[in-house]
């Protein structure tokens, strides 16, 4: 059992203001449970996150009122305080980061230090029980990778879209200069491939050990995507930790019916290890705009992004494995059937693995740009650009967005 108490200042001074406000909304029985939490009452903190948990769900998440997204913050850190004051750091380490998945911002300072502090005790325990256990195997040597270098290109090229590969190939530029991006590419809205601008990455060895992935992240939770692509009804979403996730994209390759994947994931925000091994390119500062995500992109072999497109300069970094990328101007938006619903209008109707010529006879005519990014590169893609992404081996990419200064601030 740990004698040590998190610290959590922002919810010692907003406490009672944010109790005020859940009240305001008629929280009255989350407020009374929450003062018991605040107490010494564990069972009352469990039971202000459930009656959170329930208020985030109770209708489409962008109606849900910000102050239930404080609310359920607040609960998590009350949970995770007994969970660590029990010793039980896996509990707490599960509860906080639920805290800031599903959570609101009010709270997300005391929520990021809670977890150092939690994963430093979690560190000191398991050297204990690894100096205690120790047999002489465990420095043996042997590095699992998540993406070993073999690589049937044949076999895989097999399943790609029709035409792929037999068009305009993206251009391959390297260490390409800042000016010279600008210049060629930024300013005329043109794709290119970038290499030679990532060996100074330590994500670029570290992200292929399993060993380093599962201690710095084994024990996080994580939002992951289960099922063919966001298209398909039976596609969901669950959370599990990053030990699972890795359990799954090791055994469910291209011939899983149920893959699951890490995608359009604020990983970095969330592990600060991770966040380490990698830098913003030069490149995301053309324009004078800001970065507006830093997404992570997890899964294995025969994940599929369909053709879409974004409204953000978007760098995609490939640090281990690849992908084939397809990419249609943005000025043949009609040419692909975009969604008329507004949550899919950025979504082509066209499945680029199985065209129906009937219903989109106009696709096969279209020149398109393509492209295998290999480790290492990074592909410069153009706003509104339409783009589908398929992984050929394990693959764990990131995308910089961001917008120049005279983009709108839409997301």
């Amino acid at each position: 059992m740990s004698s040590a108490i998190l610290s959590t200042p922002t919810l010692d001074s907003e406490s009672q203001a944010l109790l005020q406000s859940i009240c305001s909304q008629g929280g009255y029985a989350y407020a009374r449970l929450a003062i018991l939490a605040a107490a010494g009452d564990q069972c009352a903190a469990e039971a202000a996150c459930e009656m959170a948990w329930e208020q985030l769900h109770s209708g489409p998440w962008h109606s849900v009122l910000p102050v239930w997204r404080d609310a359920y913050s607040m609960a998590c850190l009350y949970v995770a305080k007994f969970y660590f004051s029990n010793g039980e750091f896996r509990e707490a380490l599960r509860a906080l980061d639920m805290g800031i998945i599903m959570g609101g911002s009010l709270l997300r300072k005391d929520l990021d230090s809670a977890i150092q502090v939690v994963s430093a005790a979690k560190a000191r325990q398991q050297n204990g029980e690894t100096a205690v256990r120790d047999d002489g195997t465990r420095n043996s040597g042997c590095r699992r990778l998540l993406c070993p270098e073999d690589f049937d290109e044949s076999e895989v090229l097999q399943v790609l879209p029709v035409r792929s590969l037999s068009c305009k190939i993206v251009a391959k530029r390297s260490a390409l200069s800042l000016e010279g991006f600008l210049r060629e590419y930024f300013l005329s809205g043109s794709p290119v491939i970038i290499t030679d601008c990532m060996a100074h990455w330590p994500a670029r060895t570290k992200w292929n050990d399993m060993e380093y992935l599962t201690r710095v992240a084994g024990d996080r939770t994580i939002p992951v995507e289960v099922g063919k692509n966001y298209l398909y009804p039976e596609w969901k979403q669950e959370l599990i930790t990053f030990s699972q996730f890795l359990e799954r994209i090791l055994s469910n390759d291209c011939s899983s019916a149920v893959r699951t994947y890490l995608a359009q994931h604020q990983l970095f925000d969330q592990i600060n290890e991770l966040r380490e091994d990698i830098c913003i390119p030069d490149y995301c500062y053309a324009g004078g705009g800001e970065m507006r995500s830093l997404n992570a992109w997890f899964g294995p072999a025969g994940t599929v992004t369909p053709l879409h497109h974004d409204p953000h300069h978007n760098i995609l970094a490939q640090v281990v494995g690849k992908k084939y990328v397809r990419l249609y101007a943005a000025s043949l938006s009609e040419e692909l059937y975009p969604y008329t619903e507004t949550m899919l209008k950025n979504s082509s109707q066209v499945n680029l693995d199985n065209i129906d010529e009937v219903e989109f006879p106009k696709v096969n005519d279209i020149e398109f740009l393509d492209c295998i990014l290999e480790e290492g590169e990074m592909l410069y893609i153009p706003p509104k650009w339409w783009h589908y992404v398929r992984s050929l081996t394990r693959s764990f990419s990131v995308s910089f967005w961001w917008s120049n200064s005279s983009s709108p601030t839409a997301s």
